[in-house]
């Protein structure tokens, strides 16, 4: 769909409209016109839903705002699995089943195969029948029980239990990296330099780099895919190959020149609702890439885009710097720097697996150390 953005009018803004009256983000129910009262509550609701706060519709806010009108109780839910349910109500079901113990895997708002296996696993343990859907008799059951978890959010414990097992063993695990954009979306452009292209090189060297060390490694798109390459297609390709870890390479762009820097984002609600080892990733990679090329450091912070809410591994979208800043631009341009950059993202994926009593100081880790490492292993 085409972004609906401020001055459009039509059935789509009025319907736009009656959704953000009935979140209580806008006073009038039935608005025709796309007003700047209208764009300024689609950019809180973005900014709440931790999207893009560009204040226009497009397919990512549509669909959120589409998951918003749902509240837990008004519909029967079930695991359809040629368009699964998504909304506000399902998000609120796996937290709820997260908190009395069973594991629907992240609350990302999507009622797949784990969530009605959690459901099921329930209803068998109170009596119901375990079908998988959620109606009103699992409600009720739901609703008198009491939190079982303590000690920390379940999710938490759960990544964190499952991080510990992993063991600091690189080899044969599978990543998927992800250059973004690509096709006929560019991407940023300035300086006759175009953000698709230097981030397919960034993603074709982080390649090799992570295959040096044994790692399985595949990318989300060629050089000059024939079409755009969208988000979901993206987090289902790197959720069929049941990748590890997912990190998608972007960069940014502002119409103010002096903007710069690194900024890193993982999945995080405003809900609560986190991947606690995508948000430690995160912070890993940051740093590294921080103290590696010294680029400013713009933080890291919890988003619920597509391609993190939706794969089931821990992802992370790195921004390496701003194409529009001279400053940044002239590094990003640069292959030593990118060099800095794919050597600061191994760093950061073998640190993740290294137990945090072991683990290292922050730009301490030699890249090619590693690679010596395993070339000695037995049997490489």
């Amino acid at each position: 769909m085409q972004p609906i953005r401020y001055g459009d009018a039509g059935p789509a803004v009025v319907e736009i409209s009656a959704i953000l009256h009935e979140l209580r983000l806008l006073d009038d129910a039935r608005r025709a016109t796309f007003d700047a009262d209208v764009a300024d509550a689609v950019r809180r609701f973005q900014q709440d839903r931790g999207l893009s706060a560009d204040g226009a519709v497009g397919p990512e806010t549509w669909r959120a705002l589409d998951a918003a009108r749902w509240r837990l109780g008004s519909r029967t839910l079930h695991h359809a699995v040629s368009a699964p349910l998504a909304g506000e109500d399902v998000r609120e079901l796996q937290e709820r089943l997260l908190e009395i113990g069973y594991d629907p895997r992240r609350p990302d708002g999507v009622y797949g195969a784990a969530t009605a296996r959690a459901v099921a696993q329930f209803q068998r343990e109170v009596g119901l029948p375990p079908d998988g859907s959620c109606g009103p008799q699992t409600m009720a059951a739901l609703h008198r029980l009491g939190r079982k978890v303590v000690g920390g959010r379940p999710q938490w414990l759960r990544e964190s239990e499952r991080l510990r097992h992993a063991g600091p063993n690189l080899v044969g695990r599978t990543i998927v990296i992800d250059p973004g954009h690509g096709g006929p979306d560019t991407g940023v452009t300035a300086a006759g330099h175009r953000e698709a292209d230097l981030v397919f090189d960034l993603a074709s060297r982080l390649q090799g780099r992570l295959a040096a060390v044994g790692m399985r490694v595949h990318l989300t798109r060629g050089p000059h895919p024939a079409g755009a390459v969208e988000d979901l297609a993206r987090a289902t390709l790197a959720n069929t190959l049941d990748a590890d870890l997912l990190i998608a390479l972007h960069l940014d762009g502002h119409r103010n020149p002096a903007a710069d820097g690194v900024a890193t984002y993982h999945f995080g609600a405003t809900s609560g609702a986190t991947s606690t080892v995508g948000e430690h990733l995160a912070g890993l990679v940051q740093r590294e890439i921080v103290t590696r090329t010294g680029m400013r450091d713009c933080g890291v912070h919890g988003k619920t885009w597509d391609l993190l809410r939706l794969t089931r591994m821990p992802a992370v979208r790195v921004d390496v710097g701003y194409l529009t800043s001279p400053h940044d631009a002239a590094r990003i341009t640069d292959a030593r720097t990118r060099d800095l950059i794919i050597d600061a993202v191994v760093a950061a994926v073998q640190r993740m697996y290294i137990p945090t009593e072991h683990d290292v100081p922050t730009g301490s880790i030699d890249v090619r150390a590693l690679r010596a490492a395993l070339a000695r292993a037995p049997g490489s």
